[in-house]
Protein backbone atom coordinates (compact mmCIF):
# COMPACT_ATOMS: atom_id res chain seq x y z
CA UNK A 1 0.00 0.00 0.00
CA UNK A 2 1.22 3.34 -0.89
CA UNK A 3 1.26 6.58 1.50
CA UNK A 4 -2.10 7.35 -0.14
CA UNK A 5 -3.70 4.21 0.51
CA UNK A 6 -2.60 3.70 4.16
CA UNK A 7 -4.43 7.42 4.97
CA UNK A 8 -6.96 6.46 3.00
CA UNK A 9 -7.97 3.21 4.79
CA UNK A 10 -7.45 4.51 8.26
CA UNK A 11 -9.43 7.91 7.96
CA UNK A 12 -12.97 8.65 7.43
CA UNK A 13 -13.29 9.71 3.97
CA UNK A 14 -14.80 13.03 5.55
CA UNK A 15 -11.43 14.35 6.81
CA UNK A 16 -9.52 13.10 3.60
CA UNK A 17 -7.93 15.61 1.03
CA UNK A 18 -7.80 13.87 -3.13
CA UNK A 19 -4.75 12.32 -3.90
CA UNK A 20 -4.28 14.92 -6.61
CA UNK A 21 -4.71 18.17 -3.60
CA UNK A 22 -1.94 16.04 -1.26
CA UNK A 23 -0.20 15.79 -4.53
CA UNK A 24 -0.39 19.57 -5.59
CA UNK A 25 0.48 20.75 -1.94
CA UNK A 26 3.33 18.88 -1.82
CA UNK A 27 4.50 19.88 -4.94
CA UNK A 28 3.80 23.19 -5.49
CA UNK A 29 4.26 24.51 -1.54
CA UNK A 30 7.25 21.82 -1.04
CA UNK A 31 8.28 24.73 1.23
CA UNK A 32 5.06 24.97 3.51
CA UNK A 33 3.97 21.25 3.32
CA UNK A 34 5.66 18.24 3.94
CA UNK A 35 5.11 14.37 3.91
CA UNK A 36 7.36 12.63 6.86
CA UNK A 37 6.95 8.66 5.72
CA UNK A 38 8.32 5.66 7.08
CA UNK A 39 7.94 1.84 7.21
CA UNK A 40 5.26 2.42 10.40
CA UNK A 41 4.21 6.01 10.14
CA UNK A 42 3.33 8.93 8.04
CA UNK A 43 3.02 12.64 9.32
CA UNK A 44 1.17 14.76 6.37
CA UNK A 45 2.25 18.77 8.03
CA UNK A 46 2.80 22.20 7.46
CA UNK A 47 5.68 24.59 8.62
CA UNK A 48 4.30 27.61 8.91
CA UNK A 49 6.82 30.61 10.41
CA UNK A 50 5.74 30.82 13.31
CA UNK A 51 3.89 27.34 14.13
CA UNK A 52 3.38 23.83 12.52
CA UNK A 53 -0.15 22.05 11.64
CA UNK A 54 -0.67 18.16 11.88
CA UNK A 55 -2.82 17.54 8.75
CA UNK A 56 -2.30 13.37 9.41
CA UNK A 57 -1.07 11.60 11.60
CA UNK A 58 -1.16 7.50 11.44
CA UNK A 59 0.71 4.76 12.89
CA UNK A 60 0.44 1.18 12.17
CA UNK A 61 -1.46 -0.72 14.01
CA UNK A 62 0.72 -3.64 14.30
CA UNK A 63 3.33 -0.59 15.68
CA UNK A 64 0.62 1.17 18.40
CA UNK A 65 1.74 1.45 21.40
CA UNK A 66 5.60 1.59 21.04
CA UNK A 67 6.51 4.72 21.28
CA UNK A 68 6.45 5.96 17.23
CA UNK A 69 3.90 8.57 17.41
CA UNK A 70 5.47 10.07 20.62
CA UNK A 71 9.17 10.27 19.07
CA UNK A 72 7.11 12.00 16.08
CA UNK A 73 5.70 14.27 18.47
CA UNK A 74 8.99 14.99 19.92
CA UNK A 75 10.69 15.82 16.18
CA UNK A 76 7.80 18.25 15.86
CA UNK A 77 7.81 19.26 19.11
CA UNK A 78 11.74 20.14 18.77
CA UNK A 79 11.19 22.76 15.88
CA UNK A 80 10.02 24.97 18.61
CA UNK A 81 6.91 26.31 17.35
CA UNK A 82 2.96 25.76 18.62
CA UNK A 83 1.63 22.74 16.84
CA UNK A 84 -1.58 22.97 16.29
CA UNK A 85 -4.13 20.00 14.77
CA UNK A 86 -7.95 18.60 14.09
CA UNK A 87 -9.68 16.04 16.11
CA UNK A 88 -13.01 14.74 15.40
CA UNK A 89 -15.26 14.46 18.71
CA UNK A 90 -15.48 11.14 20.28
CA UNK A 91 -17.47 8.48 18.15
CA UNK A 92 -18.88 5.56 20.83
CA UNK A 93 -19.15 3.88 18.00
CA UNK A 94 -15.37 4.65 16.85
CA UNK A 95 -13.12 3.55 19.46
CA UNK A 96 -10.08 5.12 17.21
CA UNK A 97 -11.45 8.73 18.13
CA UNK A 98 -11.17 8.46 21.71
CA UNK A 99 -7.91 6.53 21.40
CA UNK A 100 -6.29 9.74 19.27
CA UNK A 101 -7.47 12.07 21.77
CA UNK A 102 -6.22 10.39 25.13
CA UNK A 103 -2.86 10.51 22.57
CA UNK A 104 -2.69 14.17 22.21
CA UNK A 105 -3.51 14.67 25.82
CA UNK A 106 -0.66 12.63 26.86
CA UNK A 107 1.97 15.04 24.49
CA UNK A 108 0.37 18.07 26.50
CA UNK A 109 -1.90 19.19 23.79
CA UNK A 110 -4.94 21.42 25.02
CA UNK A 111 -8.53 22.19 23.69
CA UNK A 112 -8.72 25.89 22.00
CA UNK A 113 -11.90 26.07 23.60
CA UNK A 114 -13.39 29.30 22.05
CA UNK A 115 -12.55 27.96 18.85
CA UNK A 116 -15.75 26.94 16.92
CA UNK A 117 -14.39 24.74 13.43
CA UNK A 118 -16.86 23.65 11.26
CA UNK A 119 -14.68 21.34 9.02
CA UNK A 120 -15.67 21.08 5.23
CA UNK A 121 -15.48 18.07 4.04
CA UNK A 122 -14.55 19.09 0.14
CA UNK A 123 -13.71 15.03 -0.63
CA UNK A 124 -17.24 14.38 0.78
CA UNK A 125 -19.24 17.08 0.20
CA UNK A 126 -20.38 17.43 3.83
CA UNK A 127 -19.31 19.24 7.14
CA UNK A 128 -18.34 18.20 10.82
CA UNK A 129 -18.01 19.68 13.86
CA UNK A 130 -13.82 19.29 15.16
CA UNK A 131 -12.24 20.57 18.23
CA UNK A 132 -8.93 22.64 17.59
CA UNK A 133 -6.34 21.09 20.17
CA UNK A 134 -2.33 22.66 20.11
CA UNK A 135 0.71 22.21 22.30
CA UNK A 136 3.25 25.22 22.72
CA UNK A 137 6.31 25.12 24.90
CA UNK A 138 5.01 28.59 26.06
CA UNK A 139 2.01 30.13 26.75
CA UNK A 140 0.00 31.35 23.85
CA UNK A 141 -3.67 32.69 23.30
CA UNK A 142 -6.43 30.90 21.87
CA UNK A 143 -6.19 34.31 19.59
CA UNK A 144 -3.38 33.44 17.94
CA UNK A 145 -4.74 29.86 17.95
CA UNK A 146 -7.76 30.89 15.89
CA UNK A 147 -5.74 32.99 13.62
CA UNK A 148 -3.55 30.38 12.32
CA UNK A 149 -6.57 27.86 11.94
CA UNK A 150 -7.47 31.15 9.64
CA UNK A 151 -4.07 30.47 7.29
CA UNK A 152 -4.27 26.80 7.78
CA UNK A 153 -8.09 26.73 6.05
CA UNK A 154 -7.02 28.91 3.43
CA UNK A 155 -3.55 27.95 2.63
CA UNK A 156 -4.03 24.14 3.06
CA UNK A 157 -7.72 23.04 3.08
CA UNK A 158 -8.97 25.14 0.67
CA UNK A 159 -6.12 25.23 -1.71
CA UNK A 160 -6.99 25.05 -5.14
CA UNK A 161 -10.00 23.37 -4.23
CA UNK A 162 -12.36 24.05 -6.91
CA UNK A 163 -9.78 22.51 -9.29
CA UNK A 164 -10.31 19.60 -7.31
CA UNK A 165 -12.93 19.06 -6.08
CA UNK A 166 -15.37 21.08 -8.63
CA UNK A 167 -16.63 23.35 -5.99
CA UNK A 168 -15.79 26.46 -4.40
CA UNK A 169 -15.24 25.86 -0.54
CA UNK A 170 -17.43 28.31 1.54
CA UNK A 171 -15.40 31.31 2.62
CA UNK A 172 -13.03 30.83 5.50
CA UNK A 173 -15.33 32.99 7.98
CA UNK A 174 -17.78 30.53 7.26
CA UNK A 175 -15.67 27.74 8.53
CA UNK A 176 -13.42 29.21 11.88
CA UNK A 177 -14.70 31.57 14.23
CA UNK A 178 -13.75 32.50 17.68
CA UNK A 179 -16.33 32.85 20.84
CA UNK A 180 -15.73 35.33 23.15
CA UNK A 181 -18.02 35.46 26.12
CA UNK A 182 -20.08 38.25 24.79
CA UNK A 183 -19.95 37.19 21.41
CA UNK A 184 -19.40 35.03 18.31
CA UNK A 185 -16.98 36.45 15.41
Amino acid sequence: MNWFEKLNTYFPIGEMKLQSQFESLLSEKEDLYFKDEGEYHIVMYAEFDSFLFIDFLWVSEKSRGKGIGHQLMERLKAKNKPIILEVEEINPEDSDTERRLHFYNREGFRHATSIVYQFQALAAKSEMRMDILYWSKEEIEETEIYKAMRKVYEQIHSYKAERFYGYIPKTVGEVVRIQTKKTVQ
